[in-house]
Order: structure tokens, then sequence, then C-alpha cells
């Protein structure tokens, strides 16, 4: 059964979420809905496909990853899944939505359900390789499918890479990930950002903007 990745961008800073599905089971993938037009379009996806959403799967807490957090938990009824090192991240985060014109964030439970490096997620015949790849945040992950494609959340962008200017962020330690982890993935693979469009290893790995540090 084919596995099909739709991007949605959500929010002021135009991240992207990700649903992730084969045309019945599926995963959700920072969902970064704040708007009730943005949820609107998240959950009549959902419908409209008549998926099942087995899990929420968070790559990193900032904040425009998880202003869906609350409304996704609420209508899906699926358990949310985040590294350990990013539990500060996430409480944090009640604490500055206000300063970003975020005044209606709804607060909501660190996941419940821990992600570790080499973990492997199985939801159904859906099925994730966790990487751990900090240095942009500390608990930050990636999602590996074998059919090819990385949900990378904001390591590596197209062209670019992730800030490393927030708190817990570290440019060596991010070169670390993204040449140590994210460059060992065959070259042919797809990556989808948090930000911006999708590209491959094998462009990075030639033009990437961090190959000039």
């Amino acid at each position: 059964m084919s596995i099909q990745v739709q991007a949605f961008t959500f929010n002021a800073f135009q991240e992207n979420t990700y649903v992730v599905h084969n045309g019945q089971e599926a995963v959700i993938f920072d969902p970064g809905c704040y708007a009730r037009q943005e949820e609107a379009i998240l959950f009549e996806y959902i419908q409209i496909n008549q998926l099942k959403v087995h899990a929420i799967l968070f790559t990193h807490a900032h904040i425009d990853h998880i202003l869906g957090a609350s409304f996704c938990q609420e209508k899906f009824g699926a358990p949310a899944y985040l590294h350990p090192d990013d539990h500060f991240t996430w409480e944090s985060v009640k604490n500055y939505a206000h300063l970003y014109g975020f005044e209606n964030y709804k607060e909501v439970d660190i996941p419940s359900q821990l992600l570790y490096d080499q973990q492997i997620l199985q939801f159904g015949t859906l099925t994730f390789n966790v990487f751990h790849t900090p240095g942009h945040a500390p608990g930050h992950v990636v999602f590996y499918n074998e059919q090819g494609f990385l949900i990378n959340g904001d390591v590596l962008f197209n062209g670019s890479f992730g800030r490393v200017d927030l708190p817990g962020g570290n440019l060596e330690t991010l070169k670390k990930s993204i040449f140590e982890i994210l460059f060992k993935f065959p070259k042919q693979t797809t990556v989808y950002c948090g930000h911006g469009p999708s590209t491959t290893i094998e462009k990075e790995q030639h033009s990437n903007y961090i190959l000039q540090f």
C-alpha cells in the first residue's frame, strides 16, 4: 500500500504540518494549526479521506510546531510523542506565546509517549525510524521511512538549516546532526522540511549553506 505525504502550511511562521498515511492509517507530524480555518482544513482532510489517526509525532517543541497540539489531541484522541530532552522547550511555550501574538494558545500537557534515538515506531503498516538530531532544539528528532523519505523538522532546509540562536541551540551540535546522521541517508531520500519546500539529501550534500562553515 503506497504512502502519501500531505503537507499543510500553517500559522504566521509558515510552518509545515504533515499527514502521512496509506489511505487508511495516518500519523500527524508537528501540528501547527492555530486559526480556526487552519484547524478546519486539517480536520476535513482527515475526515474526507476517512483516515484513522494513530499518533501525533513532534520533531521538537518550538511554538510553531505545537500550536495545534491541543486541537489534534482533542479531535483525534491519539497519543502524542516527544523526545524527553524537549520537555522544557514544550513547557516554556506558555510563557512566551503571547509575545508572538498567539494569545489564544491552548496549553496542553507534555506528550506522554517518549521518543528516543534508534527507536522504531509502527502504526499499522506505517513504520518510522527515529533519530535524535539536536542542535536546533535539544530534543529534536527526525523520522525516516524506508520508502525513501524523511520528516526532518527544522534540522535541514532546502539550501539552509535550522537556526541555532534559540535556547538549547548550538551550531556545532547541529552540524554534527546533519553530517553524521542526515547526510548518511541514501542520496535520493526526500527531505520534508518544517518550513519551505522539500529537498533531497543529495541536493543538500552538494549545495547547502552549512557546507561553508
